[in-house]
């Protein structure tokens, strides 16, 4: 008696049929939004030491402007709202952060409001939503905030606590500004600087140590990369350096002064507005020190954001000029192009 041979074949319907390439990571943006609020908790827990509950305050409304905009303007293209909350992926929350850590607590209540509206609505949803803008939109918020409120720009809250040497905290011009100005170093130390004890400035710049965690945070989960906005940082040192007479000991307090750390490591890293290669990412980042520090030289102010902006605006050259070769690209000799074009 002969047995059947029974073959039973894979059900195609659960199949998931997609182009190349076939690799299923974690890493959805949802995923990378929600590990970046993370990494700036540090930040806002120290503004929030330094500068009480209003810091609290302006960090929430920034953060609520920020998704309500988002939502409002999706339900005005009459999108479902149960879909715009399954879609939602947090991106509006980084940038209601991002645009609260850099200004300070003497902006009154509705500028983060104002700030946060500007960049989700113009910025962001107008381009098409998120990976659809063209400049970062925190960067755009915040220059927005600083063109439209010039009576508090340049004017900074002293922190609720004092430089670890015992000096007063005190309120007025950054110590950026100052060594800016006249070239003088810093009447806080670098350890000052680093921690944000005694440091006027804004909520979240603050505090530099607190900064870095959330970067290495960041790198450890392979969300960023550390050597680009590395190289913007000692970049931007140097050319300090080299502007002010080659004076080395500038190098620490021009990189820790102002708003350097959170633009090089949370907002120039933005995926969207920088470049695809890696030799692009390493040219883009190293000019962008070199204009941050010439900018900061020639205004005597803090111009990160402005640096970052104009350098957004250069990325799409970039990706055009700077392509990578594809993979397994045989070079065509030159005699063998040369005699298929004359066919």
């Amino acid at each position: 008696m002969q047995e059947n041979n029974v073959t039973t074949s894979p059900n195609i319907e659960n199949l998931t049929v997609s182009p190349s390439p076939h690799v299923k990571k974690v890493h959805t943006t949802k995923w990378v939004m929600i590990n970046v609020c993370v990494a700036l908790l540090p930040a806002c827990i120290m503004g929030v030491v330094y500068f009480g509950l209003l810091a609290l305050a302006i960090i929430a409304l920034s953060v609520a402007s920020a998704v309500i905009s988002e939502i409002v303007f999706e339900l005005i293209c009459k999108k479902k709202f149960k879909d715009i909350l399954r879609a939602f992926d947090f991106s509006s929350c980084v940038t209601g952060l991002l645009i609260a850590m850099t200004i300070g607590t003497n902006y009154p209540l509705y500028a983060p409001v104002l700030g946060s509206a500007f960049a989700i609505i113009v910025v962001k949803m107008l381009f098409g939503g998120t990976g659809k803008n063209i400049v970062n939109p925190a960067i755009a918020g915040r220059i927005f905030m600083f063109i439209s409120f010039q009576a508090v720009v340049g004017v900074w809250p002293a922190p609720a606590i004092g430089s670890i040497f015992g000096l007063p905290p005190t309120s007025g011009a950054t110590e950026l500004a100052g060594m800016l100005g006249n070239g003088a170093l810093p009447s806080l130390s670098n350890w000052d600087l680093l921690l944000g004890t005694g440091l006027a400035g804004s909520i979240g710049e603050t505090c530099k140590l607190a900064l870095l965690v959330g970067a290495i945070y960041l790198a450890v989960l392979r969300i960023i990369d550390l050597r680009f906005p590395t190289i913007f940082v000692v970049t931007t040192g140097l050319m300090s350096v080299a502007l002010n007479g080659w004076r080395f000991e500038l190098f620490l307090p021009s990189i820790l002064s102002g708003g350097l750390i959170i633009g090089a490591f949370f907002m120039a890293t933005d995926y969207v507005t920088t470049p695809n290669t890696k030799l692009a990412n390493y040219i883009y980042f190293f000019l962008l020190g070199i204009i941050t520090a010439i900018l900061r030289d020639a205004t005597k102010m803090e111009v990160i954001s402005f640096a970052i902006l104009l350098m957004n605006l250069t990325v799409p050259l970039f990706d055009k000029f700077i392509i990578q070769k594809p993979f397994g690209k045989q070079k065509t000799p030159k005699k063998e192009t040369a005699k298929n074009e004359s066919k």
